[in-house]
């Protein structure tokens, strides 16, 4: 093996160690804000890990015995992680030339298609209502998320994540990055768009029927979804300077920066979710609906170059 080969492999599993073993601290801060807003002491900072862990030693039991069932967990868990691949992260991730923002589009609609089909093959009428709701997100948050993630990339001039730059102040990107924020609040599952999972109404809808590695596996999607949602949003609209020419050092330092800047969005993700109430499905559509206009606007303006 070539040096530059080696090099290349250490590279790809510091970002997978990064990807996945940051991702559950994220969601761990996140619920001990929210407890803390609610007068309450809270899980510890570390009970995602915990989770986690309990779930991978369980057994795996299984409910319905067909293959998509099987297999819908770590396709959910498997496109997630290809994703985070393609998004920098203080740093150029390690596949930055092997795909675009469309192949990123590709791999999340394609977990979020594997969670609706783990609800579908199951008996369970909570399951089956979680996958529908599931699939409105999917078309109408990421409706919202796709036509704002093409204004940048048009204000941007391409479509590589890990070569765009920030488009800087203009009417366009303002646009666009409000609509991000507020669907990236769907796609995480956070209130008030809390629809697809909802605990007081569906228990846990389309995972209702998971326990063991398989559960484990659509709670590590989420949470991987949020730091990599949250470093996106920092890398395309707001583009801080970051350190240059100091080497490995440096490095660790953008990745430090990052992951900071990604906690405090995710404390702001938990702001609103702690302070709001869930929307009902028809609320949400509208609201959704507006923002899906709003969006298409803003790719209009980037268009025009304003």
């Amino acid at each position: 093996m070539s040096g530059n080969t080696a090099l290349s492999v250490l590279g790809a599993l510091a970002w997978l160690a990064l990807v996945l073993f940051a991702a559950p601290l994220v969601e761990g801060v996140m619920r001990k804000v929210k407890a803390v807003v609610h007068s309450r002491q809270g899980p510890p900072v570390v009970q995602p890990y915990l989770d986690l862990a309990k779930l991978l030693v369980k057994e795996d039991l299984a409910a319905a015995p067909g293959m998509a069932a099987r297999l819908a967990p770590p396709a959910a868990f498997a496109c997630m992680l290809a994703a985070a691949f393609l998004v920098p992260f203080g740093v150029a991730p390690p596949a930055a030339r092997a795909g675009d923002l469309f192949v990123f589009i590709y791999l999340v609609t394609l977990s979020s298609a594997a969670v609706i089909s783990a609800g579908l093959a199951h008996a369970s009428p909570f399951s089956h209502l979680g996958s529908s709701r599931e699939m409105l997100m999917v078309i109408s948050a990421e409706a919202v998320i796709v036509i704002s993630l093409i204004a940048r990339a048009v204000a941007g001039g391409g479509a590589l994540p890990a070569s765009m730059v920030p488009a800087g102040l203009r009417l366009s990107a303002l646009v666009a990055t409000v609509c991000y924020l507020l669907a990236m609040q769907a796609l995480l599952g956070k209130l008030p768009f809390d629809i697809p999972e909802a605990e007081q109404e569906l228990m846990e809808g389309p995972f209702i029927e998971y326990s063991g590695p398989s559960l484990a596996l659509f709670k590590w999607t989420f949470y991987m979804k949020g730091l990599v949602f949250g470093a996106l949003f920092f890398h395309l609209f707001v583009g801080w300077p970051l350190v240059s020419g100091w080497g490995a050092a440096g490095a660790v330092v953008n990745i430090a920066v990052t992951f900071a800047a990604v906690l405090v969005l995710g404390l702001v993700v938990v702001l609103i979710d702690a302070t709001n109430p869930r929307l009902r499905i028809d609320q949400s559509l509208r609201v959704f609906g507006v923002l899906i206009g709003v969006a298409a606007l803003g790719a209009g303006l980037a268009a025009l170059g304003w």
